[in-house]
């Protein structure tokens, strides 16, 4: 898999210096590189790189502009390089792959990349059974009555592994397998882990879709929980119960969710 890459820096020492930190990862291709927005923009239309490192600072057209100017095309993965590091918060909300500071550090460059391997692979995987689910039509179309499609059986690996949680002026890095329950308020997600407590400004629908089903279940209207973190099942009254977690909490499961408590009782 060749990730084909642009550059976008006003400083031509920054993209030298990007560039020879990358002749280390064999996969990534360096397609172009710009010095400003406006060129950026009209490269990533142009060359539809998988990946742009994208400098944040620069005349006209700031970094966050060239994000803003890809709504109307399938944008690239974006990892912003920058020597400010009050840019973060920001950076993640434009659904950033990461944040990195100039100097760029090898170690810190190499995770990054990881998470871009990671998520064009889960991209590729989807793209290959929509091509097989549209040949299957075309061919054999009583063969789709026994294709499992994604929505079917969902693979565990088109879901979330981090979640980045902006709390109380810091981004924090979640790991989702750390997480035991999840509480609405709302339009907020209470997040508890087992040190930890966050608040996540999203609704529980659009956060159900971020997270595995087979490791995270609905157990009440307002509570969702991390099935691994299970000890313990409680019979309560009226057909309802409480699941006992890892760390001691109780979470009371609705009659509407004992089909839940069924996968620890038989």
């Amino acid at each position: 898999m060749t990730i084909r890459t642009i550059l976008v820096d006003d400083e031509s020492l920054a993209i030298q210096g990007l560039q020879l930190r990358l002749q280390a990862h064999e996969d990534v291709e360096i397609i172009e590189t710009c010095t400003n927005g406006r060129e950026a923009i009209r490269a990533i239309k142009t060359h539809k790189p998988d990946l742009v490192f994208l400098d944040i600072q620069m005349p006209g057209f700031d970094g966050f502009s060239v994000v803003q100017g890809m709504m109307e095309v399938e944008p690239p993965l974006f990892i912003f390089v920058t020597a400010y590091s009050d840019h973060a918060i920001r950076a993640f909300e434009a659904q950033a792959v990461d944040y990195l500071m100039k100097p760029v550090e090898d170690g810190r460059l190499a995770d990054a990349l990881d998470r871009v391997r990671q998520r064009l692979s889960e991209k590729r995987q989807v793209q290959e059974a929509e091509k097989l689910r549209e040949v299957l039509a075309e061919v054999a179309p009583q063969a789709m009555s026994d294709f499992v499609t994604e929505e079917d059986a969902p693979a565990s690996n088109r879901f979330e592994k981090l979640i980045n949680i902006k709390d109380r002026g810091q981004i924090f890095r979640v790991d989702v397998d750390s997480i035991e329950r999840i509480d609405a308020a709302g339009d907020y997600m209470c997040i508890y882990t087992a040190d930890n407590s966050l608040i996540l400004r999203e609704t529980m629908k659009d956060l159900e879709k971020r997270l595995d089903p087979r490791n995270f279940q609905r157990v009440h209207r307002s509570t969702i929980v991390n099935l691994s973190q299970v000890r313990q099942v409680k019979p309560h009254t009226n057909g309802e119960c409480f699941l006992v977690l890892e760390s001691g909490a109780q979470v009371k499961v609705s009659r509407s969710y004992r089909d839940v408590v069924a996968r620890f009782v038989h």
